[in-house]
Order: structure tokens, then sequence, then C-alpha cells
């Protein structure tokens, strides 16, 4: 059995500092390989490995107790939990961490892929473009094997071609992108709107016909201000809430 070994971030001093932590840890449980040990290393070393003190990885690490994802046992250490349901509600916060955090954790089906001209509602976003590279997956709940989510990214081919379609099954695209693909993101912007489910969407997601889902679109740029990736995904309306976190500055 091979030892944890948590992702490395670099840290937005606009955001609290203990949030990133357990935020990119949390990402790191959820994507860990099934011969990966279960005992995370001491605070210590992991405050050491983020680079904050020991107060703040601790508070990261109650964070993630709070949320069922670890156990921590005095003397023993602290401990993944094996059977730690991980469909929790979707919370769209302030860092690109945050967001590769949140979309991590659930098992991931590739339906399809291929090139495909670009679809005529995003061409806005792909002015310098005629073609895109298209992924379809379908993700479930692994505590209930519940389809929940389907989703269809449009990737530019320069970015496509650094990345194999199986990293997709084990990584959110937002990882891939990032730190697969190497593509330098600046931002995403996120729309969420309730809309009722089509025949395709009631089929994937088990639902029936004109139940409400949530329509979520997620556009992905460089520093260059251009589109990298535009996800549309269908969410089911019973499973997910969406909450934003303005902060003050």
């Amino acid at each position: 059995m091979t030892s944890f070994a948590p992702d490395s971030i670099v840290l937005n001093r606009k955001l609290p500092l203990w949030y990133q932590v357990s935020q990119s840890l949390r990402a790191s449980i959820l994507g860990r390989s099934p011969q990966d040990s279960l005992r995370l290393p001491t605070e210590e070393r992991l405050a050491e490995h983020y680079g904050v003190s020991v107060l703040t990885m601790r508070q990261a690490l109650k964070e993630l107790e709070g949320e069922g994802l670890i156990s921590r046992h005095r003397r023993r250490g602290t401990f993944i939990e094996p059977g730690a349901r991980r469909g929790t509600p979707v919370r769209l916060l302030g860092s690109v961490d945050a967001i590769v955090a949140q979309q991590s954790g659930m098992t991931t089906e590739l339906l399809d892929r291929g090139r495909a001209s670009v679809p005529g509602g995003l061409t806005e976003y792909f002015p310098d473009l005629t073609e895109v590279e298209t992924y379809h997956r379908l993700r479930f709940d692994e505590g209930s094997g519940e389809p929940t989510n389907h989703a269809r990214n449009y990737v530019r081919p320069t970015l496509a071609r650094c990345f194999a379609p199986e990293d997709l099954v084990r990584w959110p695209m937002t990882k891939v992108l990032r730190d697969v693909a190497g593509a330098d993101i600046s931002r995403i912007t996120d729309t969420v709107e309730a809309r009722l489910a089509d025949p395709e969407t009631a089929r994937l997601l088990q639902v029936p016909l004109l139940s409400p889902i949530l329509h979520y679109t997620g556009v992905t740029y460089d520093a260059a201000d251009q589109v990298l990736d535009v996800a549309v995904i269908h969410y089911r309306g019973d499973r997910f809430s969406f909450t934003v976190t303005l902060e003050a500055t």
C-alpha cells in the first residue's frame, strides 16, 4: 500500500487559508488511488506541506471531519473514512482549487467524445474556431450508485491533445486542464438556471420527463481572456443546491 500524498497548491491570500487547504486536501482525498493509505500525515507534516501554521491546518482538518471525510483519533492519528458519502451539495466559492474540490468525489462514466462543429449557442466563446473537442460524461453518487448529473464539455483542440480521455474518468475537467494540460486558468464564470428535464436528461438521470433540474454553464478562461472550455451540466434538482459566497473587500 502506498502512502497518501496530498496535492500542492498556491495559496490565495485574499481567501481564508484554512478553507483553501481544506478544499485542496478534500480533492486529494476524493481523487486518491485505491492502493493509497487511509492514514493521513501528521498535522505538522501537512502544515509544512501547505506552508501554513499548525493552527490553520487543524482548522482545515476540523472542516473535513465535519463532512465525515476523515476521523481523528488521539495517539493513533487521522484517517480517511473509506465509506464516506461524497455526493455533497455543490458550493461555488472563491478559488479554482475550491471548484476542483467540489467537482471531485463521484464515479464518472465517459459516454462519448469526438470532434464537432462549435454549437450555435457557443460561437461567442470560440470566435476563432470552427471545431471543438467534445466530451460527454455521466456521474454517479458513490454511495447509492444513483446518477446525479451529466456533463458536456467543449474544449479547445490544442488543449484536448494534452490529455487522455481516461483522465476525465479519474479527475474533474478543471483539474485535468490545469494539472495535466498545463492550462493557465485565470477565472471561471458560472451560470445556474432552473429548467425542466428534456427526454435525454430524464433518461440519463432517471427522473420523470419535465421534472426540475439545475442547468449549469461554466466558462473557463486563461490569463489572456481566451475561453479554454465550456461545460454544460444538468444536475438533478432533488440532489443538488448551489451556494455562492461573496467575500467583502
